[in-house]
């Protein structure tokens, strides 16, 4: 027979005599009933400590999970390590390019442009013939001069090599010659004269005439003075009188001479023809630029700096010029450092040389350039992202140590240059640091990197 459960009341069968007996009998089957149901289970004595000590763990349990502290918070960074490198303190300003040298050539005289033989774009020489300005008037001036001066010359060797008697002598025949010549020009214009006014000779042979009148009555006037000096002084006056007439001469020579040269316009420096107003046969006027020539070779880029900064600088410091829109910049270095601020800006202005291989660099252009300073070896260097700033506390850091926590160190900065920067107080070689992350990250922060 399978067994009951244990705890409930057992159900005893009613018998044939139980149901016959009435009320009684239902009573009966009550109280057999009540006396005949199991009781329900008891602990015996070696269980009750048993139960008593496994409430109070239970309750212990419960009492520790809801007093315990939570847990440590993590934050997630990225970390580096100090490390030593060199470092350079740089100078960086804005510029702008000027060639190695220009020239605006002006002309000194005013005459029409006879011919040019260069265009803009093309390179030349140093004394290289550009242009050629009208001068056949400054070519006849030479020769005219030229011919006085030798004449001079000659006289004053005469004067020189000879006495004074003879030298009277020459002067008497010289102003007898004068006046046949002044004579027979003076009737040759008269004669002229007549027949242009009768219509039988042209204007021009007329003027010719005057002009050989002109020139015979000159002649008659310096030999007339030149008897007579010979009459009123001696030969020491007469061979200073000569040595004046003789330098009068060259002079004139020398001045005809230069008028013709200026009409000859030529390069002045090496370089590239950058400007050439004018065409040919237009009139060049004297002061007016008639053409600019610049040596391209390399270029100067000028920039005004502040004082405090430019006082880091000197002649030679090696430089860079960035081009906008160019990917590699170009070396230089520093050739001028002004002594003086300027008045307007009150900056220095300094000047950075650079080769410009091809002229790709076209003076007028604004650029950057960037000049070394200073440079630094073995020093200890972070990246800029992993240097904080407090205004009561000043430059810190977030060191990480041994157990992964982050602390506030406060640093001393050094040199900065681009995003590096120098530590030169507060930190170790090796030591590791919060590189991105440290922003707002509280001290003591436990952290993974």
């Amino acid at each position: 027979m399978p067994k009951e459960p244990t705890g409930l009341p057992r159900r005893t069968p009613i018998t044939s005599n139980e149901k016959s007996s009435g009320a009684s009998g239902h009573l009966s089957r009550r109280n057999t009933t009540l006396a005949s149901r199991k009781p329900l289970r008891t602990f015996d004595k070696c269980e009750i400590p048993m139960l008593f000590v496994l409430s109070i763990v239970l309750v212990m349990a419960g009492c520790s999970s809801k007093g315990s502290p939570e847990t440590e918070p993590l934050v997630s960074v990225q970390a580096i390590h100090v490390s030593r490198s060199e470092i350079e303190q740089e100078v960086t300003a804005e510029a702008v390019l000027y060639p190695l040298h220009q020239a605006t050539i002006v002309p000194k005289i005013s005459a029409p442009v006879r011919k040019f033989y260069v265009n803009r774009g093309d390179h030349v020489r140093a004394g290289q013939l550009l242009a050629v300005l009208e001068n056949r008037d400054l070519a006849a001036a030479v020769a005219e001069n030229k011919g006085a001066y030798e004449q001079a010359e000659a006289n004053y060797e005469s004067t020189s090599a000879s006495n004074l008697p003879e030298q009277v002598q020459k002067a008497q025949a010289a102003v007898k010659s004068a006046k046949a010549s002044f004579n027979a020009a003076q009737q040759l214009y008269e004669s002229s004269k007549k027949l242009y006014q009768q219509g039988a000779l042209a204007g021009k042979q007329l003027n010719q005439a005057e002009v050989g009148l002109t020139q015979a009555q000159t002649q008659l006037q310096t030999a007339e003075q030149q008897l007579d000096k010979l009459h009123s002084v001696g030969l020491k006056a007469q061979l200073k009188a000569a040595h004046g007439q003789l330098a009068a001469a060259k002079g004139r020579d020398e001045n005809a001479q230069a008028q013709l040269a200026y009409s000859e316009i030529r390069s002045p420096i090496d370089g590239v023809v950058t400007d050439r107003p004018l065409y040919q046969g237009e009139m060049a006027a004297s002061g007016t630029p008639l053409m600019t020539v610049m040596n391209l070779s390399q270029v100067v880029a000028r920039a005004h700096i502040p004082a405090s900064e430019a006082a880091l600088l000197k002649v030679g410091d090696p430089a860079e010029i960035s081009v906008p829109g160019e990917s590699k910049p170009v070396p230089g270095k520093v050739t001028v450092v002004s002594p003086a601020l300027d008045p307007n800006s009150t900056t220095v202005q300094v000047w950075v040389q650079a080769p410009n291989p091809g002229d790709q660099l076209k003076p007028g252009a604004t650029v950057n350039v960037t000049v070394i300073a200073k440079k630094v070896p073995n020093v200890l260097v972070i990246p800029q992202s992993a240097l904080l700033s407090e205004s009561d506390h000043g430059p810190f850091v977030m060191v990480i140590d041994s157990d992964s926590h982050a602390h506030q160190t406060k640093v001393q900065t050094g040199i900065e240059q681009g995003d590096r920067v120098q530590i030169t107080q507060g930190l170790k070689e090796g030591e590791l640091v919060v590189g991105q992350g440290a922003y707002g990250l509280p001290d003591g922060t436990k952290v993974k990197y």
